[in-house]
């Protein structure tokens, strides 16, 4: 006869490793404070050749690296460390696909600090920052960090974007960039297509960083500022392409539905929106980037979450949109959708 299973025992690991995770985002940050993933690279592998390098203490070095080898951001052979591929492609400063900068918006204390008041918000619907508007109150300073260290992130993204609407066809273009932040969305589709014409919305400060990444990427006469809120500009007419990245899961389904309806007004006829944001599935907890990014809007806003393409797809329709394709990054775990006037077939949806 068959013996049953042993019945699984209650392990209190995951309540401690939880309650403890901030320790892992003070010991990243304190690295990329400390350029520490790009000293090993260089080859400074040990705690007293790193000591030297980062001017710290060489206990604070081997606690810090050894940490940082629990976690599998390095690795430990005799007294040398090495990075691991993760670390030497985004942590290393001196590769192409550096991303310690975002950093500088992830671990903001404003960011950390809201979430420490996670119950109160539960209770009141009122995030602490920003007065209880969260990151959406007016001109909220915390953009410009986000315009300033986020960028590297959303590159790959921005290609992607660039090639699904064959942005290098040439077409001549009038692109609105609804809440640009660093730019890089529409300056991507002006450095494919030398006929588009970018014309970016936000914050006046936030603004003076997209014309910066502009000027860098050589389509400064192609960029046009529309500073202002996204609500309240006058954001102009005619647009062959509009660009909503990472700004509706700011906000409760009226209010952007009051936004479509201005886009709506301000695209041409034959138009397509390009929405990109993390989009889970109908469960709610997968893939699980996606889902999870509404405990990030729960703790920064007073209304935001992430929605599922069948609630963006409602959105879209009661703001006058007749076709709304989905489609799957494949990079950084978001998704696409392609929303126009008219209805049309899934392959007429990208222009």
């Amino acid at each position: 006869m068959a013996s049953k299973p042993a019945a699984a025992e209650p392990n209190p690991n995951l309540v401690y490793e939880t309650l403890n995770a901030y320790q892992n985002t003070a010991a990243l940050k304190a690295a990329i404070e400390l350029d520490l993933f790009t000293k090993i690279g260089q080859g400074f592998d040990t705690v007293a050749a790193l000591a030297e390098r980062c001017r710290a203490t060489e206990r604070g070095v081997r606690i810090l690296c050894d940490y940082l080898t629990i976690l599998g951001f390095l690795s430990k052979t005799g007294p040398h460390y090495a990075l691991s591929l993760d670390s030497a492609t985004f942590l290393d400063r001196r590769s192409p696909a550096y991303q310690g900068s975002s950093s500088g918006f992830l671990a903001l204390p404003e960011t950390v600090s809201a979430f420490m008041h996670l119950g109160e918000t539960i209770r009141t619907g009122r995030p602490p920052m920003g007065a209880g508007e969260g990151s959406v109150s007016h001109e909220n300073p915390i953009w410009v960090d986000f315009a300033r260290s986020m960028a590297p992130l959303t590159i790959p993204v921005a290609e992607e974007i660039a090639r699904a609407l064959d942005a290098d066809r040439g077409r001549k273009w009038k692109v609105l960039d609804i809440a640009a932040g660093h730019g890089l969305f529409g300056i991507t589709i002006a450095k494919h297509n030398p006929n588009a014409e970018i014309f970016a919305q936000d914050w006046p400060h936030v603004l003076d960083v997209a014309e910066e990444n502009a000027r860098a990427y050589g389509v400064a006469g192609r960029f046009h500022r529309l500073p202002g809120s996204a609500f309240e500009v006058d954001l102009g007419t005619g647009y062959d392409i509009v660009l909503v990245t990472n700004f509706l899961h700011h906000f409760d389904p009226p209010t952007n539905e009051e936004l479509l309806g201005t886009i709506a007004e301000s695209i041409a006829p034959d138009g397509t929106v390009v929405t990109m944001d993390l989009v889970p599935n109908p469960d709610r907890i997968s893939p699980p980037r996606a889902a999870s990014f509404s405990m990030m809007m729960l703790g920064m806003t007073p209304a935001g979450d992430a929605y599922t393409f069948a609630e963006y797809e409602q959105m879209f329709r009661n703001a006058g949109f007749r076709s709304n394709v989905l489609h799957a990054v494949t990079v950084r775990g978001h998704s696409l959708i392609f929303s126009r006037l008219c209805a049309s077939n899934a392959s007429d949806s990208v222009r």
